[in-house]
C-alpha cells in the first residue's frame, strides 16, 4: 500500500550510453592549473613537470601547461551481484601554453584504469564507495621532440593524485541520495 519506485539499469544500457558519449565526443576535457585543487601535489606548470622530464623544463622554462584529455575507447561498465566494475581508456595530451597563447605539444600519454562501485544501504539513504580495483596503466608515453618522460614516477603521482582527491571526491559528492 505504500508508493514505491523501481529503477533498473542494465549493463547494456550504461554501455550503449558511454558508446552514445564517446561517439558524439563529449568524453573530453582541457584541464588548465587553475583548475586544479591548490592542494594538488603537482601544478600544471613546466617547472612542476620538470620532476618527471627536466629537458621540459630546459626548453620551456616557467610556462604554464594545460592537458587535453579523451577516451580513446568507450567506457566499459560490468555488472556484479555487489559491486559495478568499469574500465575507462583515455589519453592525455600535454601542452606549453607560450605567453603569446600558443600550445606546444610536449608529450601524449595512455591511461587506463579500472574502477569498482559498492553501493550500500544506511538507514534510509542510498551511498556508496569508488576505488580503484586494478593498476593505473601508462602503456605508451607518445613523446614529442626530445623529451624524455619518466612514466613510473608520474603513474605513482597520478595513483596518490587520484586517491588523495578523485576517489575522496566520488565517494562524496557522487555517491550519497536520500531513499524515501
Amino acid at each position: 500500500h505504500e508508493p514505491m519506485l523501481l529503477l533498473a539499469v542494465s549493463e547494456f544500457m550504461a554501455n550503449s550510453a558511454a558508446f552514445t558519449y564517446f561517439m558524439a565526443g563529449a568524453l573530453r576535457r582541457n584541464i588548465s592549473n587553475n583548475m586544479l585543487p591548490r592542494r594538488f601535489p603537482l601544478q600544471l606548470t613546466t617547472k612542476s613537470m620538470g620532476v618527471f622530464s627536466p629537458q621540459l623544463q630546459e626548453h620551456s622554462p616557467a610556462h604554464p601547461m594545460e592537458l587535453h584529455l579523451s577516451a580513446r575507447r568507450q567506457p566499459l561498465l560490468s555488472c556484479h551481484p555487489n559491486a559495478l566494475h568499469g574500465a575507462l581508456f583515455s589519453s592525455a595530451e600535454a601542452f606549453v601554453v607560450l605567453p603569446n597563447a600558443t600550445r606546444v605539444p610536449a608529450f601524449v600519454l595512455n591511461i587506463d584504469a579500472n574502477v569498482t562501485g559498492k553501493p550500500t544501504f544506511t538507514g534510509n539513504r542510498l551511498q556508496g564507495t569508488v576505488s580503484l580495483t586494478g593498476p593505473l596503466c601508462l602503456p605508451h608515453a607518445g613523446l614529442r621532440g626530445l623529451l624524455v618522460l619518466q612514466v613510473k614516477r608520474l603513474e605513482t603521482l597520478l595513483k596518490f593524485g587520484l586517491w588523495l582527491f578523485g576517489v575522496p571526491w566520488a565517494n562524496s559528492e557522487c555517491c550519497s541520495c536520500p531513499v524515501p
